[in-house]
């Protein structure tokens, strides 16, 4: 992702969450965000060979901290300024944060085991398709702009692209695989009638298929 914006800070007169549940709300993502990082990391340790798995899991983990890294230069902003408050956000419900949290742990505990590669591709196509990765591309699009959000959904979809290709190589089961791609249509399509202009500069890998 290319360098990021100084995050802005504003204060709203309307319609703004109180410091005190945004604080709450970031400290959610940034806990799920850095589990998910520290997974992939885990991954890419695991998968050391051949070396387009390990970068692939290296680029995933990458960008992952990228989100951390946004969030928490935030969070330090509202910390040193309580009275500061941000145009309220979207929420996702309990459930959904608690089901992503079981998810990251079942695949720390599966990560510590013999794990397949096959296993580990789709854990992490479950968790890029998780509602709280909406809830972290709003809250960076409300922390850091529209740029910043649009810049993070097409890393999205260059990512999905790139899992798609290694669940197409590497993985023997294809519906997952038509889930990816799936998923990759639902992406690029809401960005599209979003009307926020060209989508992903150069093709994902599986675009690129022979």
């Amino acid at each position: 992702m290319a360098q990021m914006a100084t995050p802005r800070v504003r204060v709203v007169a309307t319609k703004s969450r109180a410091p005190q549940a945004l604080r709450r709300l970031i400290a959610v993502a940034m806990e799920l965000e850095r589990r998910t990082m520290q997974l992939y990391c885990q991954y890419e340790g695991r998968f050391a060979e051949p070396e387009e798995v390990r970068a692939f899991w290296f680029d995933m983990a990458e960008h992952e901290s990228r989100h951390y890294g946004a969030l928490a230069m935030v969070a330090g902003l509202l910390e040193c300024a309580p009275q500061r408050t941000l145009a309220a956000a979207p929420t996702v419900s309990p459930a959904h944060i608690e089901r992503l949290r079981r998810l990251l742990t079942r695949a720390e505990t599966e990560a510590r085991g013999p794990i397949t590669l096959a296993r580990a591709l789709e854990t992490a196509l479950e968790i890029e398709s998780s509602e709280v990765e909406d809830l972290v591309l709003e809250l960076l699009r409300i922390l850091k702009g529209e740029r910043e959000r649009e810049r993070a959904v097409r890393s999205l979809i260059h990512d999905l692209g790139d899992l798609s290709y290694m669940i197409e190589k590497f993985s023997p089961n294809r519906p997952l695989l038509s889930k990816a791609d799936l998923l990759i249509e639902q992406r690029v399509t809401r960005l599209r009638v979003a009307g926020r202009g060209p989508l992903v500069h150069g093709a994902p890998r599986n675009a690129r298929r022979s």
